[in-house]
């Protein structure tokens, strides 16, 4: 789908930290997120990428105000979400939405298909009549590649599969502008996820739907990006067109994680590859100036003293004091 480069969401400064209960140090905080700015464009795939515990979940869910900010302002289509009560945030609900990462876990399990998908239309109060209801649900489910007469069944009923485009089909019931995909095929198998893959296709296309994709599969993001969005550490270093990125990437550690890409040619698993090593600073006390520069072999004295800050290249801007070209 064509991006017409029109925001629908832009997150500024947004903060997040955890207190750490069980600390014996006072004030002991978790840095999860840590001073990220984005821009979301209508009609995109924006790729979020990153190592386990880099803070993208965190984040995606901060976009949605399912937890809230530390600091930090979320406008979506110029509204301030930050601003709003629980209650004004019922009406904006409708437009954003998430496809969660585990589909055993997502789904009541005491629930059927019809109630699980109905849900939403029935605390939004879409339709007035149970038939409409009904009609809609059936067609949401045809839409996602479910029959009709697995209504009735529950979750325990479904293979991991079907059970995301249950989610699915809750996801696009309200029809959202925006939905977090958070790791939506990371639980499945890899004959399956390339389904699932192309049914979000078919439905951004048909919907005029945006997604945030958070991810660690980098082959997945390459199939389905149009920018790419790298974290380190609760802080953005790179984003920018998903074909640059690929191609040419600016930031050593963006290097490091396309580099540990595996490959299937047995040949070139001959080539030497420079991957990454030592261990992913801790969020309680991240290292000052660049956070990946304990990492870095290219580090320099100003990246421990000074935080680089976001610069363009092309279509790329990168958090980098000597970006690689």
């Amino acid at each position: 789908m064509e991006i017409n480069r029109k925001v629908l969401l832009e997150a500024k400064n947004l903060v997040k930290e955890f207190p750490v209960i069980s600390s014996k140090k006072k004030n002991t905080r978790v840095h999860a997120v840590s001073d990220v700015n984005l821009t979301i464009y209508e009609g995109e795939t924006l790729a979020l990428v990153g190592e386990s515990g880099c803070g993208k979940s965190t984040l995606g869910r901060l976009l949605l105000r399912l937890i809230e900010l530390t600091s930090g302002e979320l406008l979506l289509e110029g509204e301030d979400l930050t601003a709003m009560t629980a209650k004004e945030l019922i009406s904006v609900r409708k437009k954003m939405q998430i496809i969660f990462q585990d589909p055993y876990a997502s789904l009541n399990p005491r629930m059927t298909v019809e109630q699980i998908i109905g849900e939403p239309l029935l605390t939004h109060k879409i339709y007035r009549t149970k038939e409409e209801t009904h009609e809609r649900i059936i067609e949401l489910i045809g839409k996602v590649g479910i029959p009709k007469e697995a209504l009735k069944r529950y979750p325990h009923q479904f293979s991991g599969g079907q059970r995301q485009r249950i989610g699915i089909a809750r996801a696009i019931a309200l029809n959202p502008k925006l939905i977090i995909c958070d790791e939506p095929v990371s639980a499945l198998d890899v004959s399956i996820q390339s389904q699932v893959l192309n049914l979000l296709h078919d439905l951004q296309e048909e919907y005029h739907l945006t997604y945030l994709f958070i991810s660690h599969d980098l082959s997945v993001v390459r199939h389905i990006a149009n920018r790419v969005c790298v974290m380190f550490l609760g802080k953005i270093c790179e984003i920018g067109d998903a074909d640059e990125i690929f191609i040419s990437p600016k930031h050593p550690y963006t290097k490091f994680l396309l580099e540990a890409v595996p490959r299937p040619n047995p040949e070139l698993r001959k080539e030497n590859r420079q991957l990454l090593t030592g261990e992913m600073p801790s969020p309680v006390s991240p290292p000052n100036g660049c956070r990946f520069h304990t990492r870095c072999p290219y580090a320099t004295e100003l990246c421990g003293n000074t935080e680089p800050v976001m610069r363009g290249m092309g279509n790329i801007q990168v958090a980098c004091h000597y970006p690689l070209v």
